[in-house]
């Protein structure tokens, strides 16, 4: 009787360990491989260009104050540079803060589109190959190269429009 029961006890540990169908996904790859990501950043770029560009004008006139600054003579010129200085510095923070507001709101939208792009191609390839389970290669210690969908989702996510 201990016989049978330990064999049944067995069976049924077997089938509770009994692997799920699943895929592994390296995010970082997929973040390397997007598309979108790749046009967001650039558009991003070129949409703070014109503040950049301003910025670094700015950056060498208060340079070019700073000389003069240097190598004024009275304290009336050196009111009047200070004050220049004041001014430029001022329009240099604020365009720094207009970027950096933008690049915020940029990116986390970005980052939310793609977020839902992954988890769509994710979606798609664990119904087409019938898996339980799409995990990050991140959170697996170990695993088996033929459950890697990493360039499978790649090919899903930069075909999403």
């Amino acid at each position: 009787m201990k016989k049978v029961l330990l064999a049944l006890a067995t069976g049924l540990a077997f089938t509770a360990v009994q692997a799920a169908d699943y895929g592994i996904v390296d995010i970082d790859k997929v973040v390397q491989g997007s598309a979108y990501l790749k046009q967001q950043q650039s558009a991003l770029q070129q949409s703070i260009k014109p503040q950049t560009t301003q910025i670094e004008q700015l950056q060498k006139d208060l340079a070019g104050i700073q000389q003069k600054g240097n190598a004024a003579k009275s304290q009336a010129e050196v009111d009047k540079l200070k004050k220049d200085f004041d001014t430029k510095a001022a329009q240099v923070n604020t365009l720094q803060q207009q970027i950096q507001s933008k690049v915020q709101t940029t990116m986390q939208a970005t980052n939310t589109v793609f977020e839902t792009r992954v988890k769509t191609a994710a979606e798609q390839l664990r119904k087409e190959n019938k898996l339980d389970l799409v995990l990050n290669k991140n959170s697996v210690l170990a695993s088996d190269s033929s459950a890697d969908l990493t360039d499978k989702i790649i090919q899903k996510v930069n075909a999403i429009k």
